[in-house]
């Protein structure tokens, strides 16, 4: 009976905790990363994106629902950008796009991540 209880009680913890709603987590850069890593040769001036690296935009632009989130995605893609060895800016801009994927912004090193 005592034994019972006990694991009614737990049960009872998990459904309180289930149930609790959770802060949303915040975009993280390491995940960007990951997310549009497949788009490297594109941005480096290869013919087109990969299928892979079109999900990842896509994924990417699901997760970045809130204003905030977008801005932190933006400042995550400039900082990555800036990073990348033979960037081809043109592609880099023409990614979304080419993807299918309407972003309120172009990825560049110039672009002002408050604004978007």
């Amino acid at each position: 009976m005592a034994r019972a209880q006990v694991m009614l009680m737990a049960v009872a913890l998990v459904l309180m905790l289930a149930a609790v709603p959770r802060a949303a987590v915040a975009i993280d850069c390491g995940h960007v990363d990951s997310l549009v890593r497949p788009c490297l040769s594109y941005v480096q001036g290869g013919p087109s994106p990969s299928g892979q690296c079109c999900g990842g935009v896509q994924s990417l632009h699901n997760q970045a629902q809130s204003k905030s989130d977008r801005q932190a995605a933006c400042n995550c893609l400039k900082g990555i950008a800036r990073g990348i060895h033979n960037l081809n800016e043109d592609n880099a801009r023409s990614l979304a796009p080419k993807c299918g994927v309407n972003l309120p912004y172009h990825i560049s090193l110039d672009i002002d991540c408050n604004s978007v």
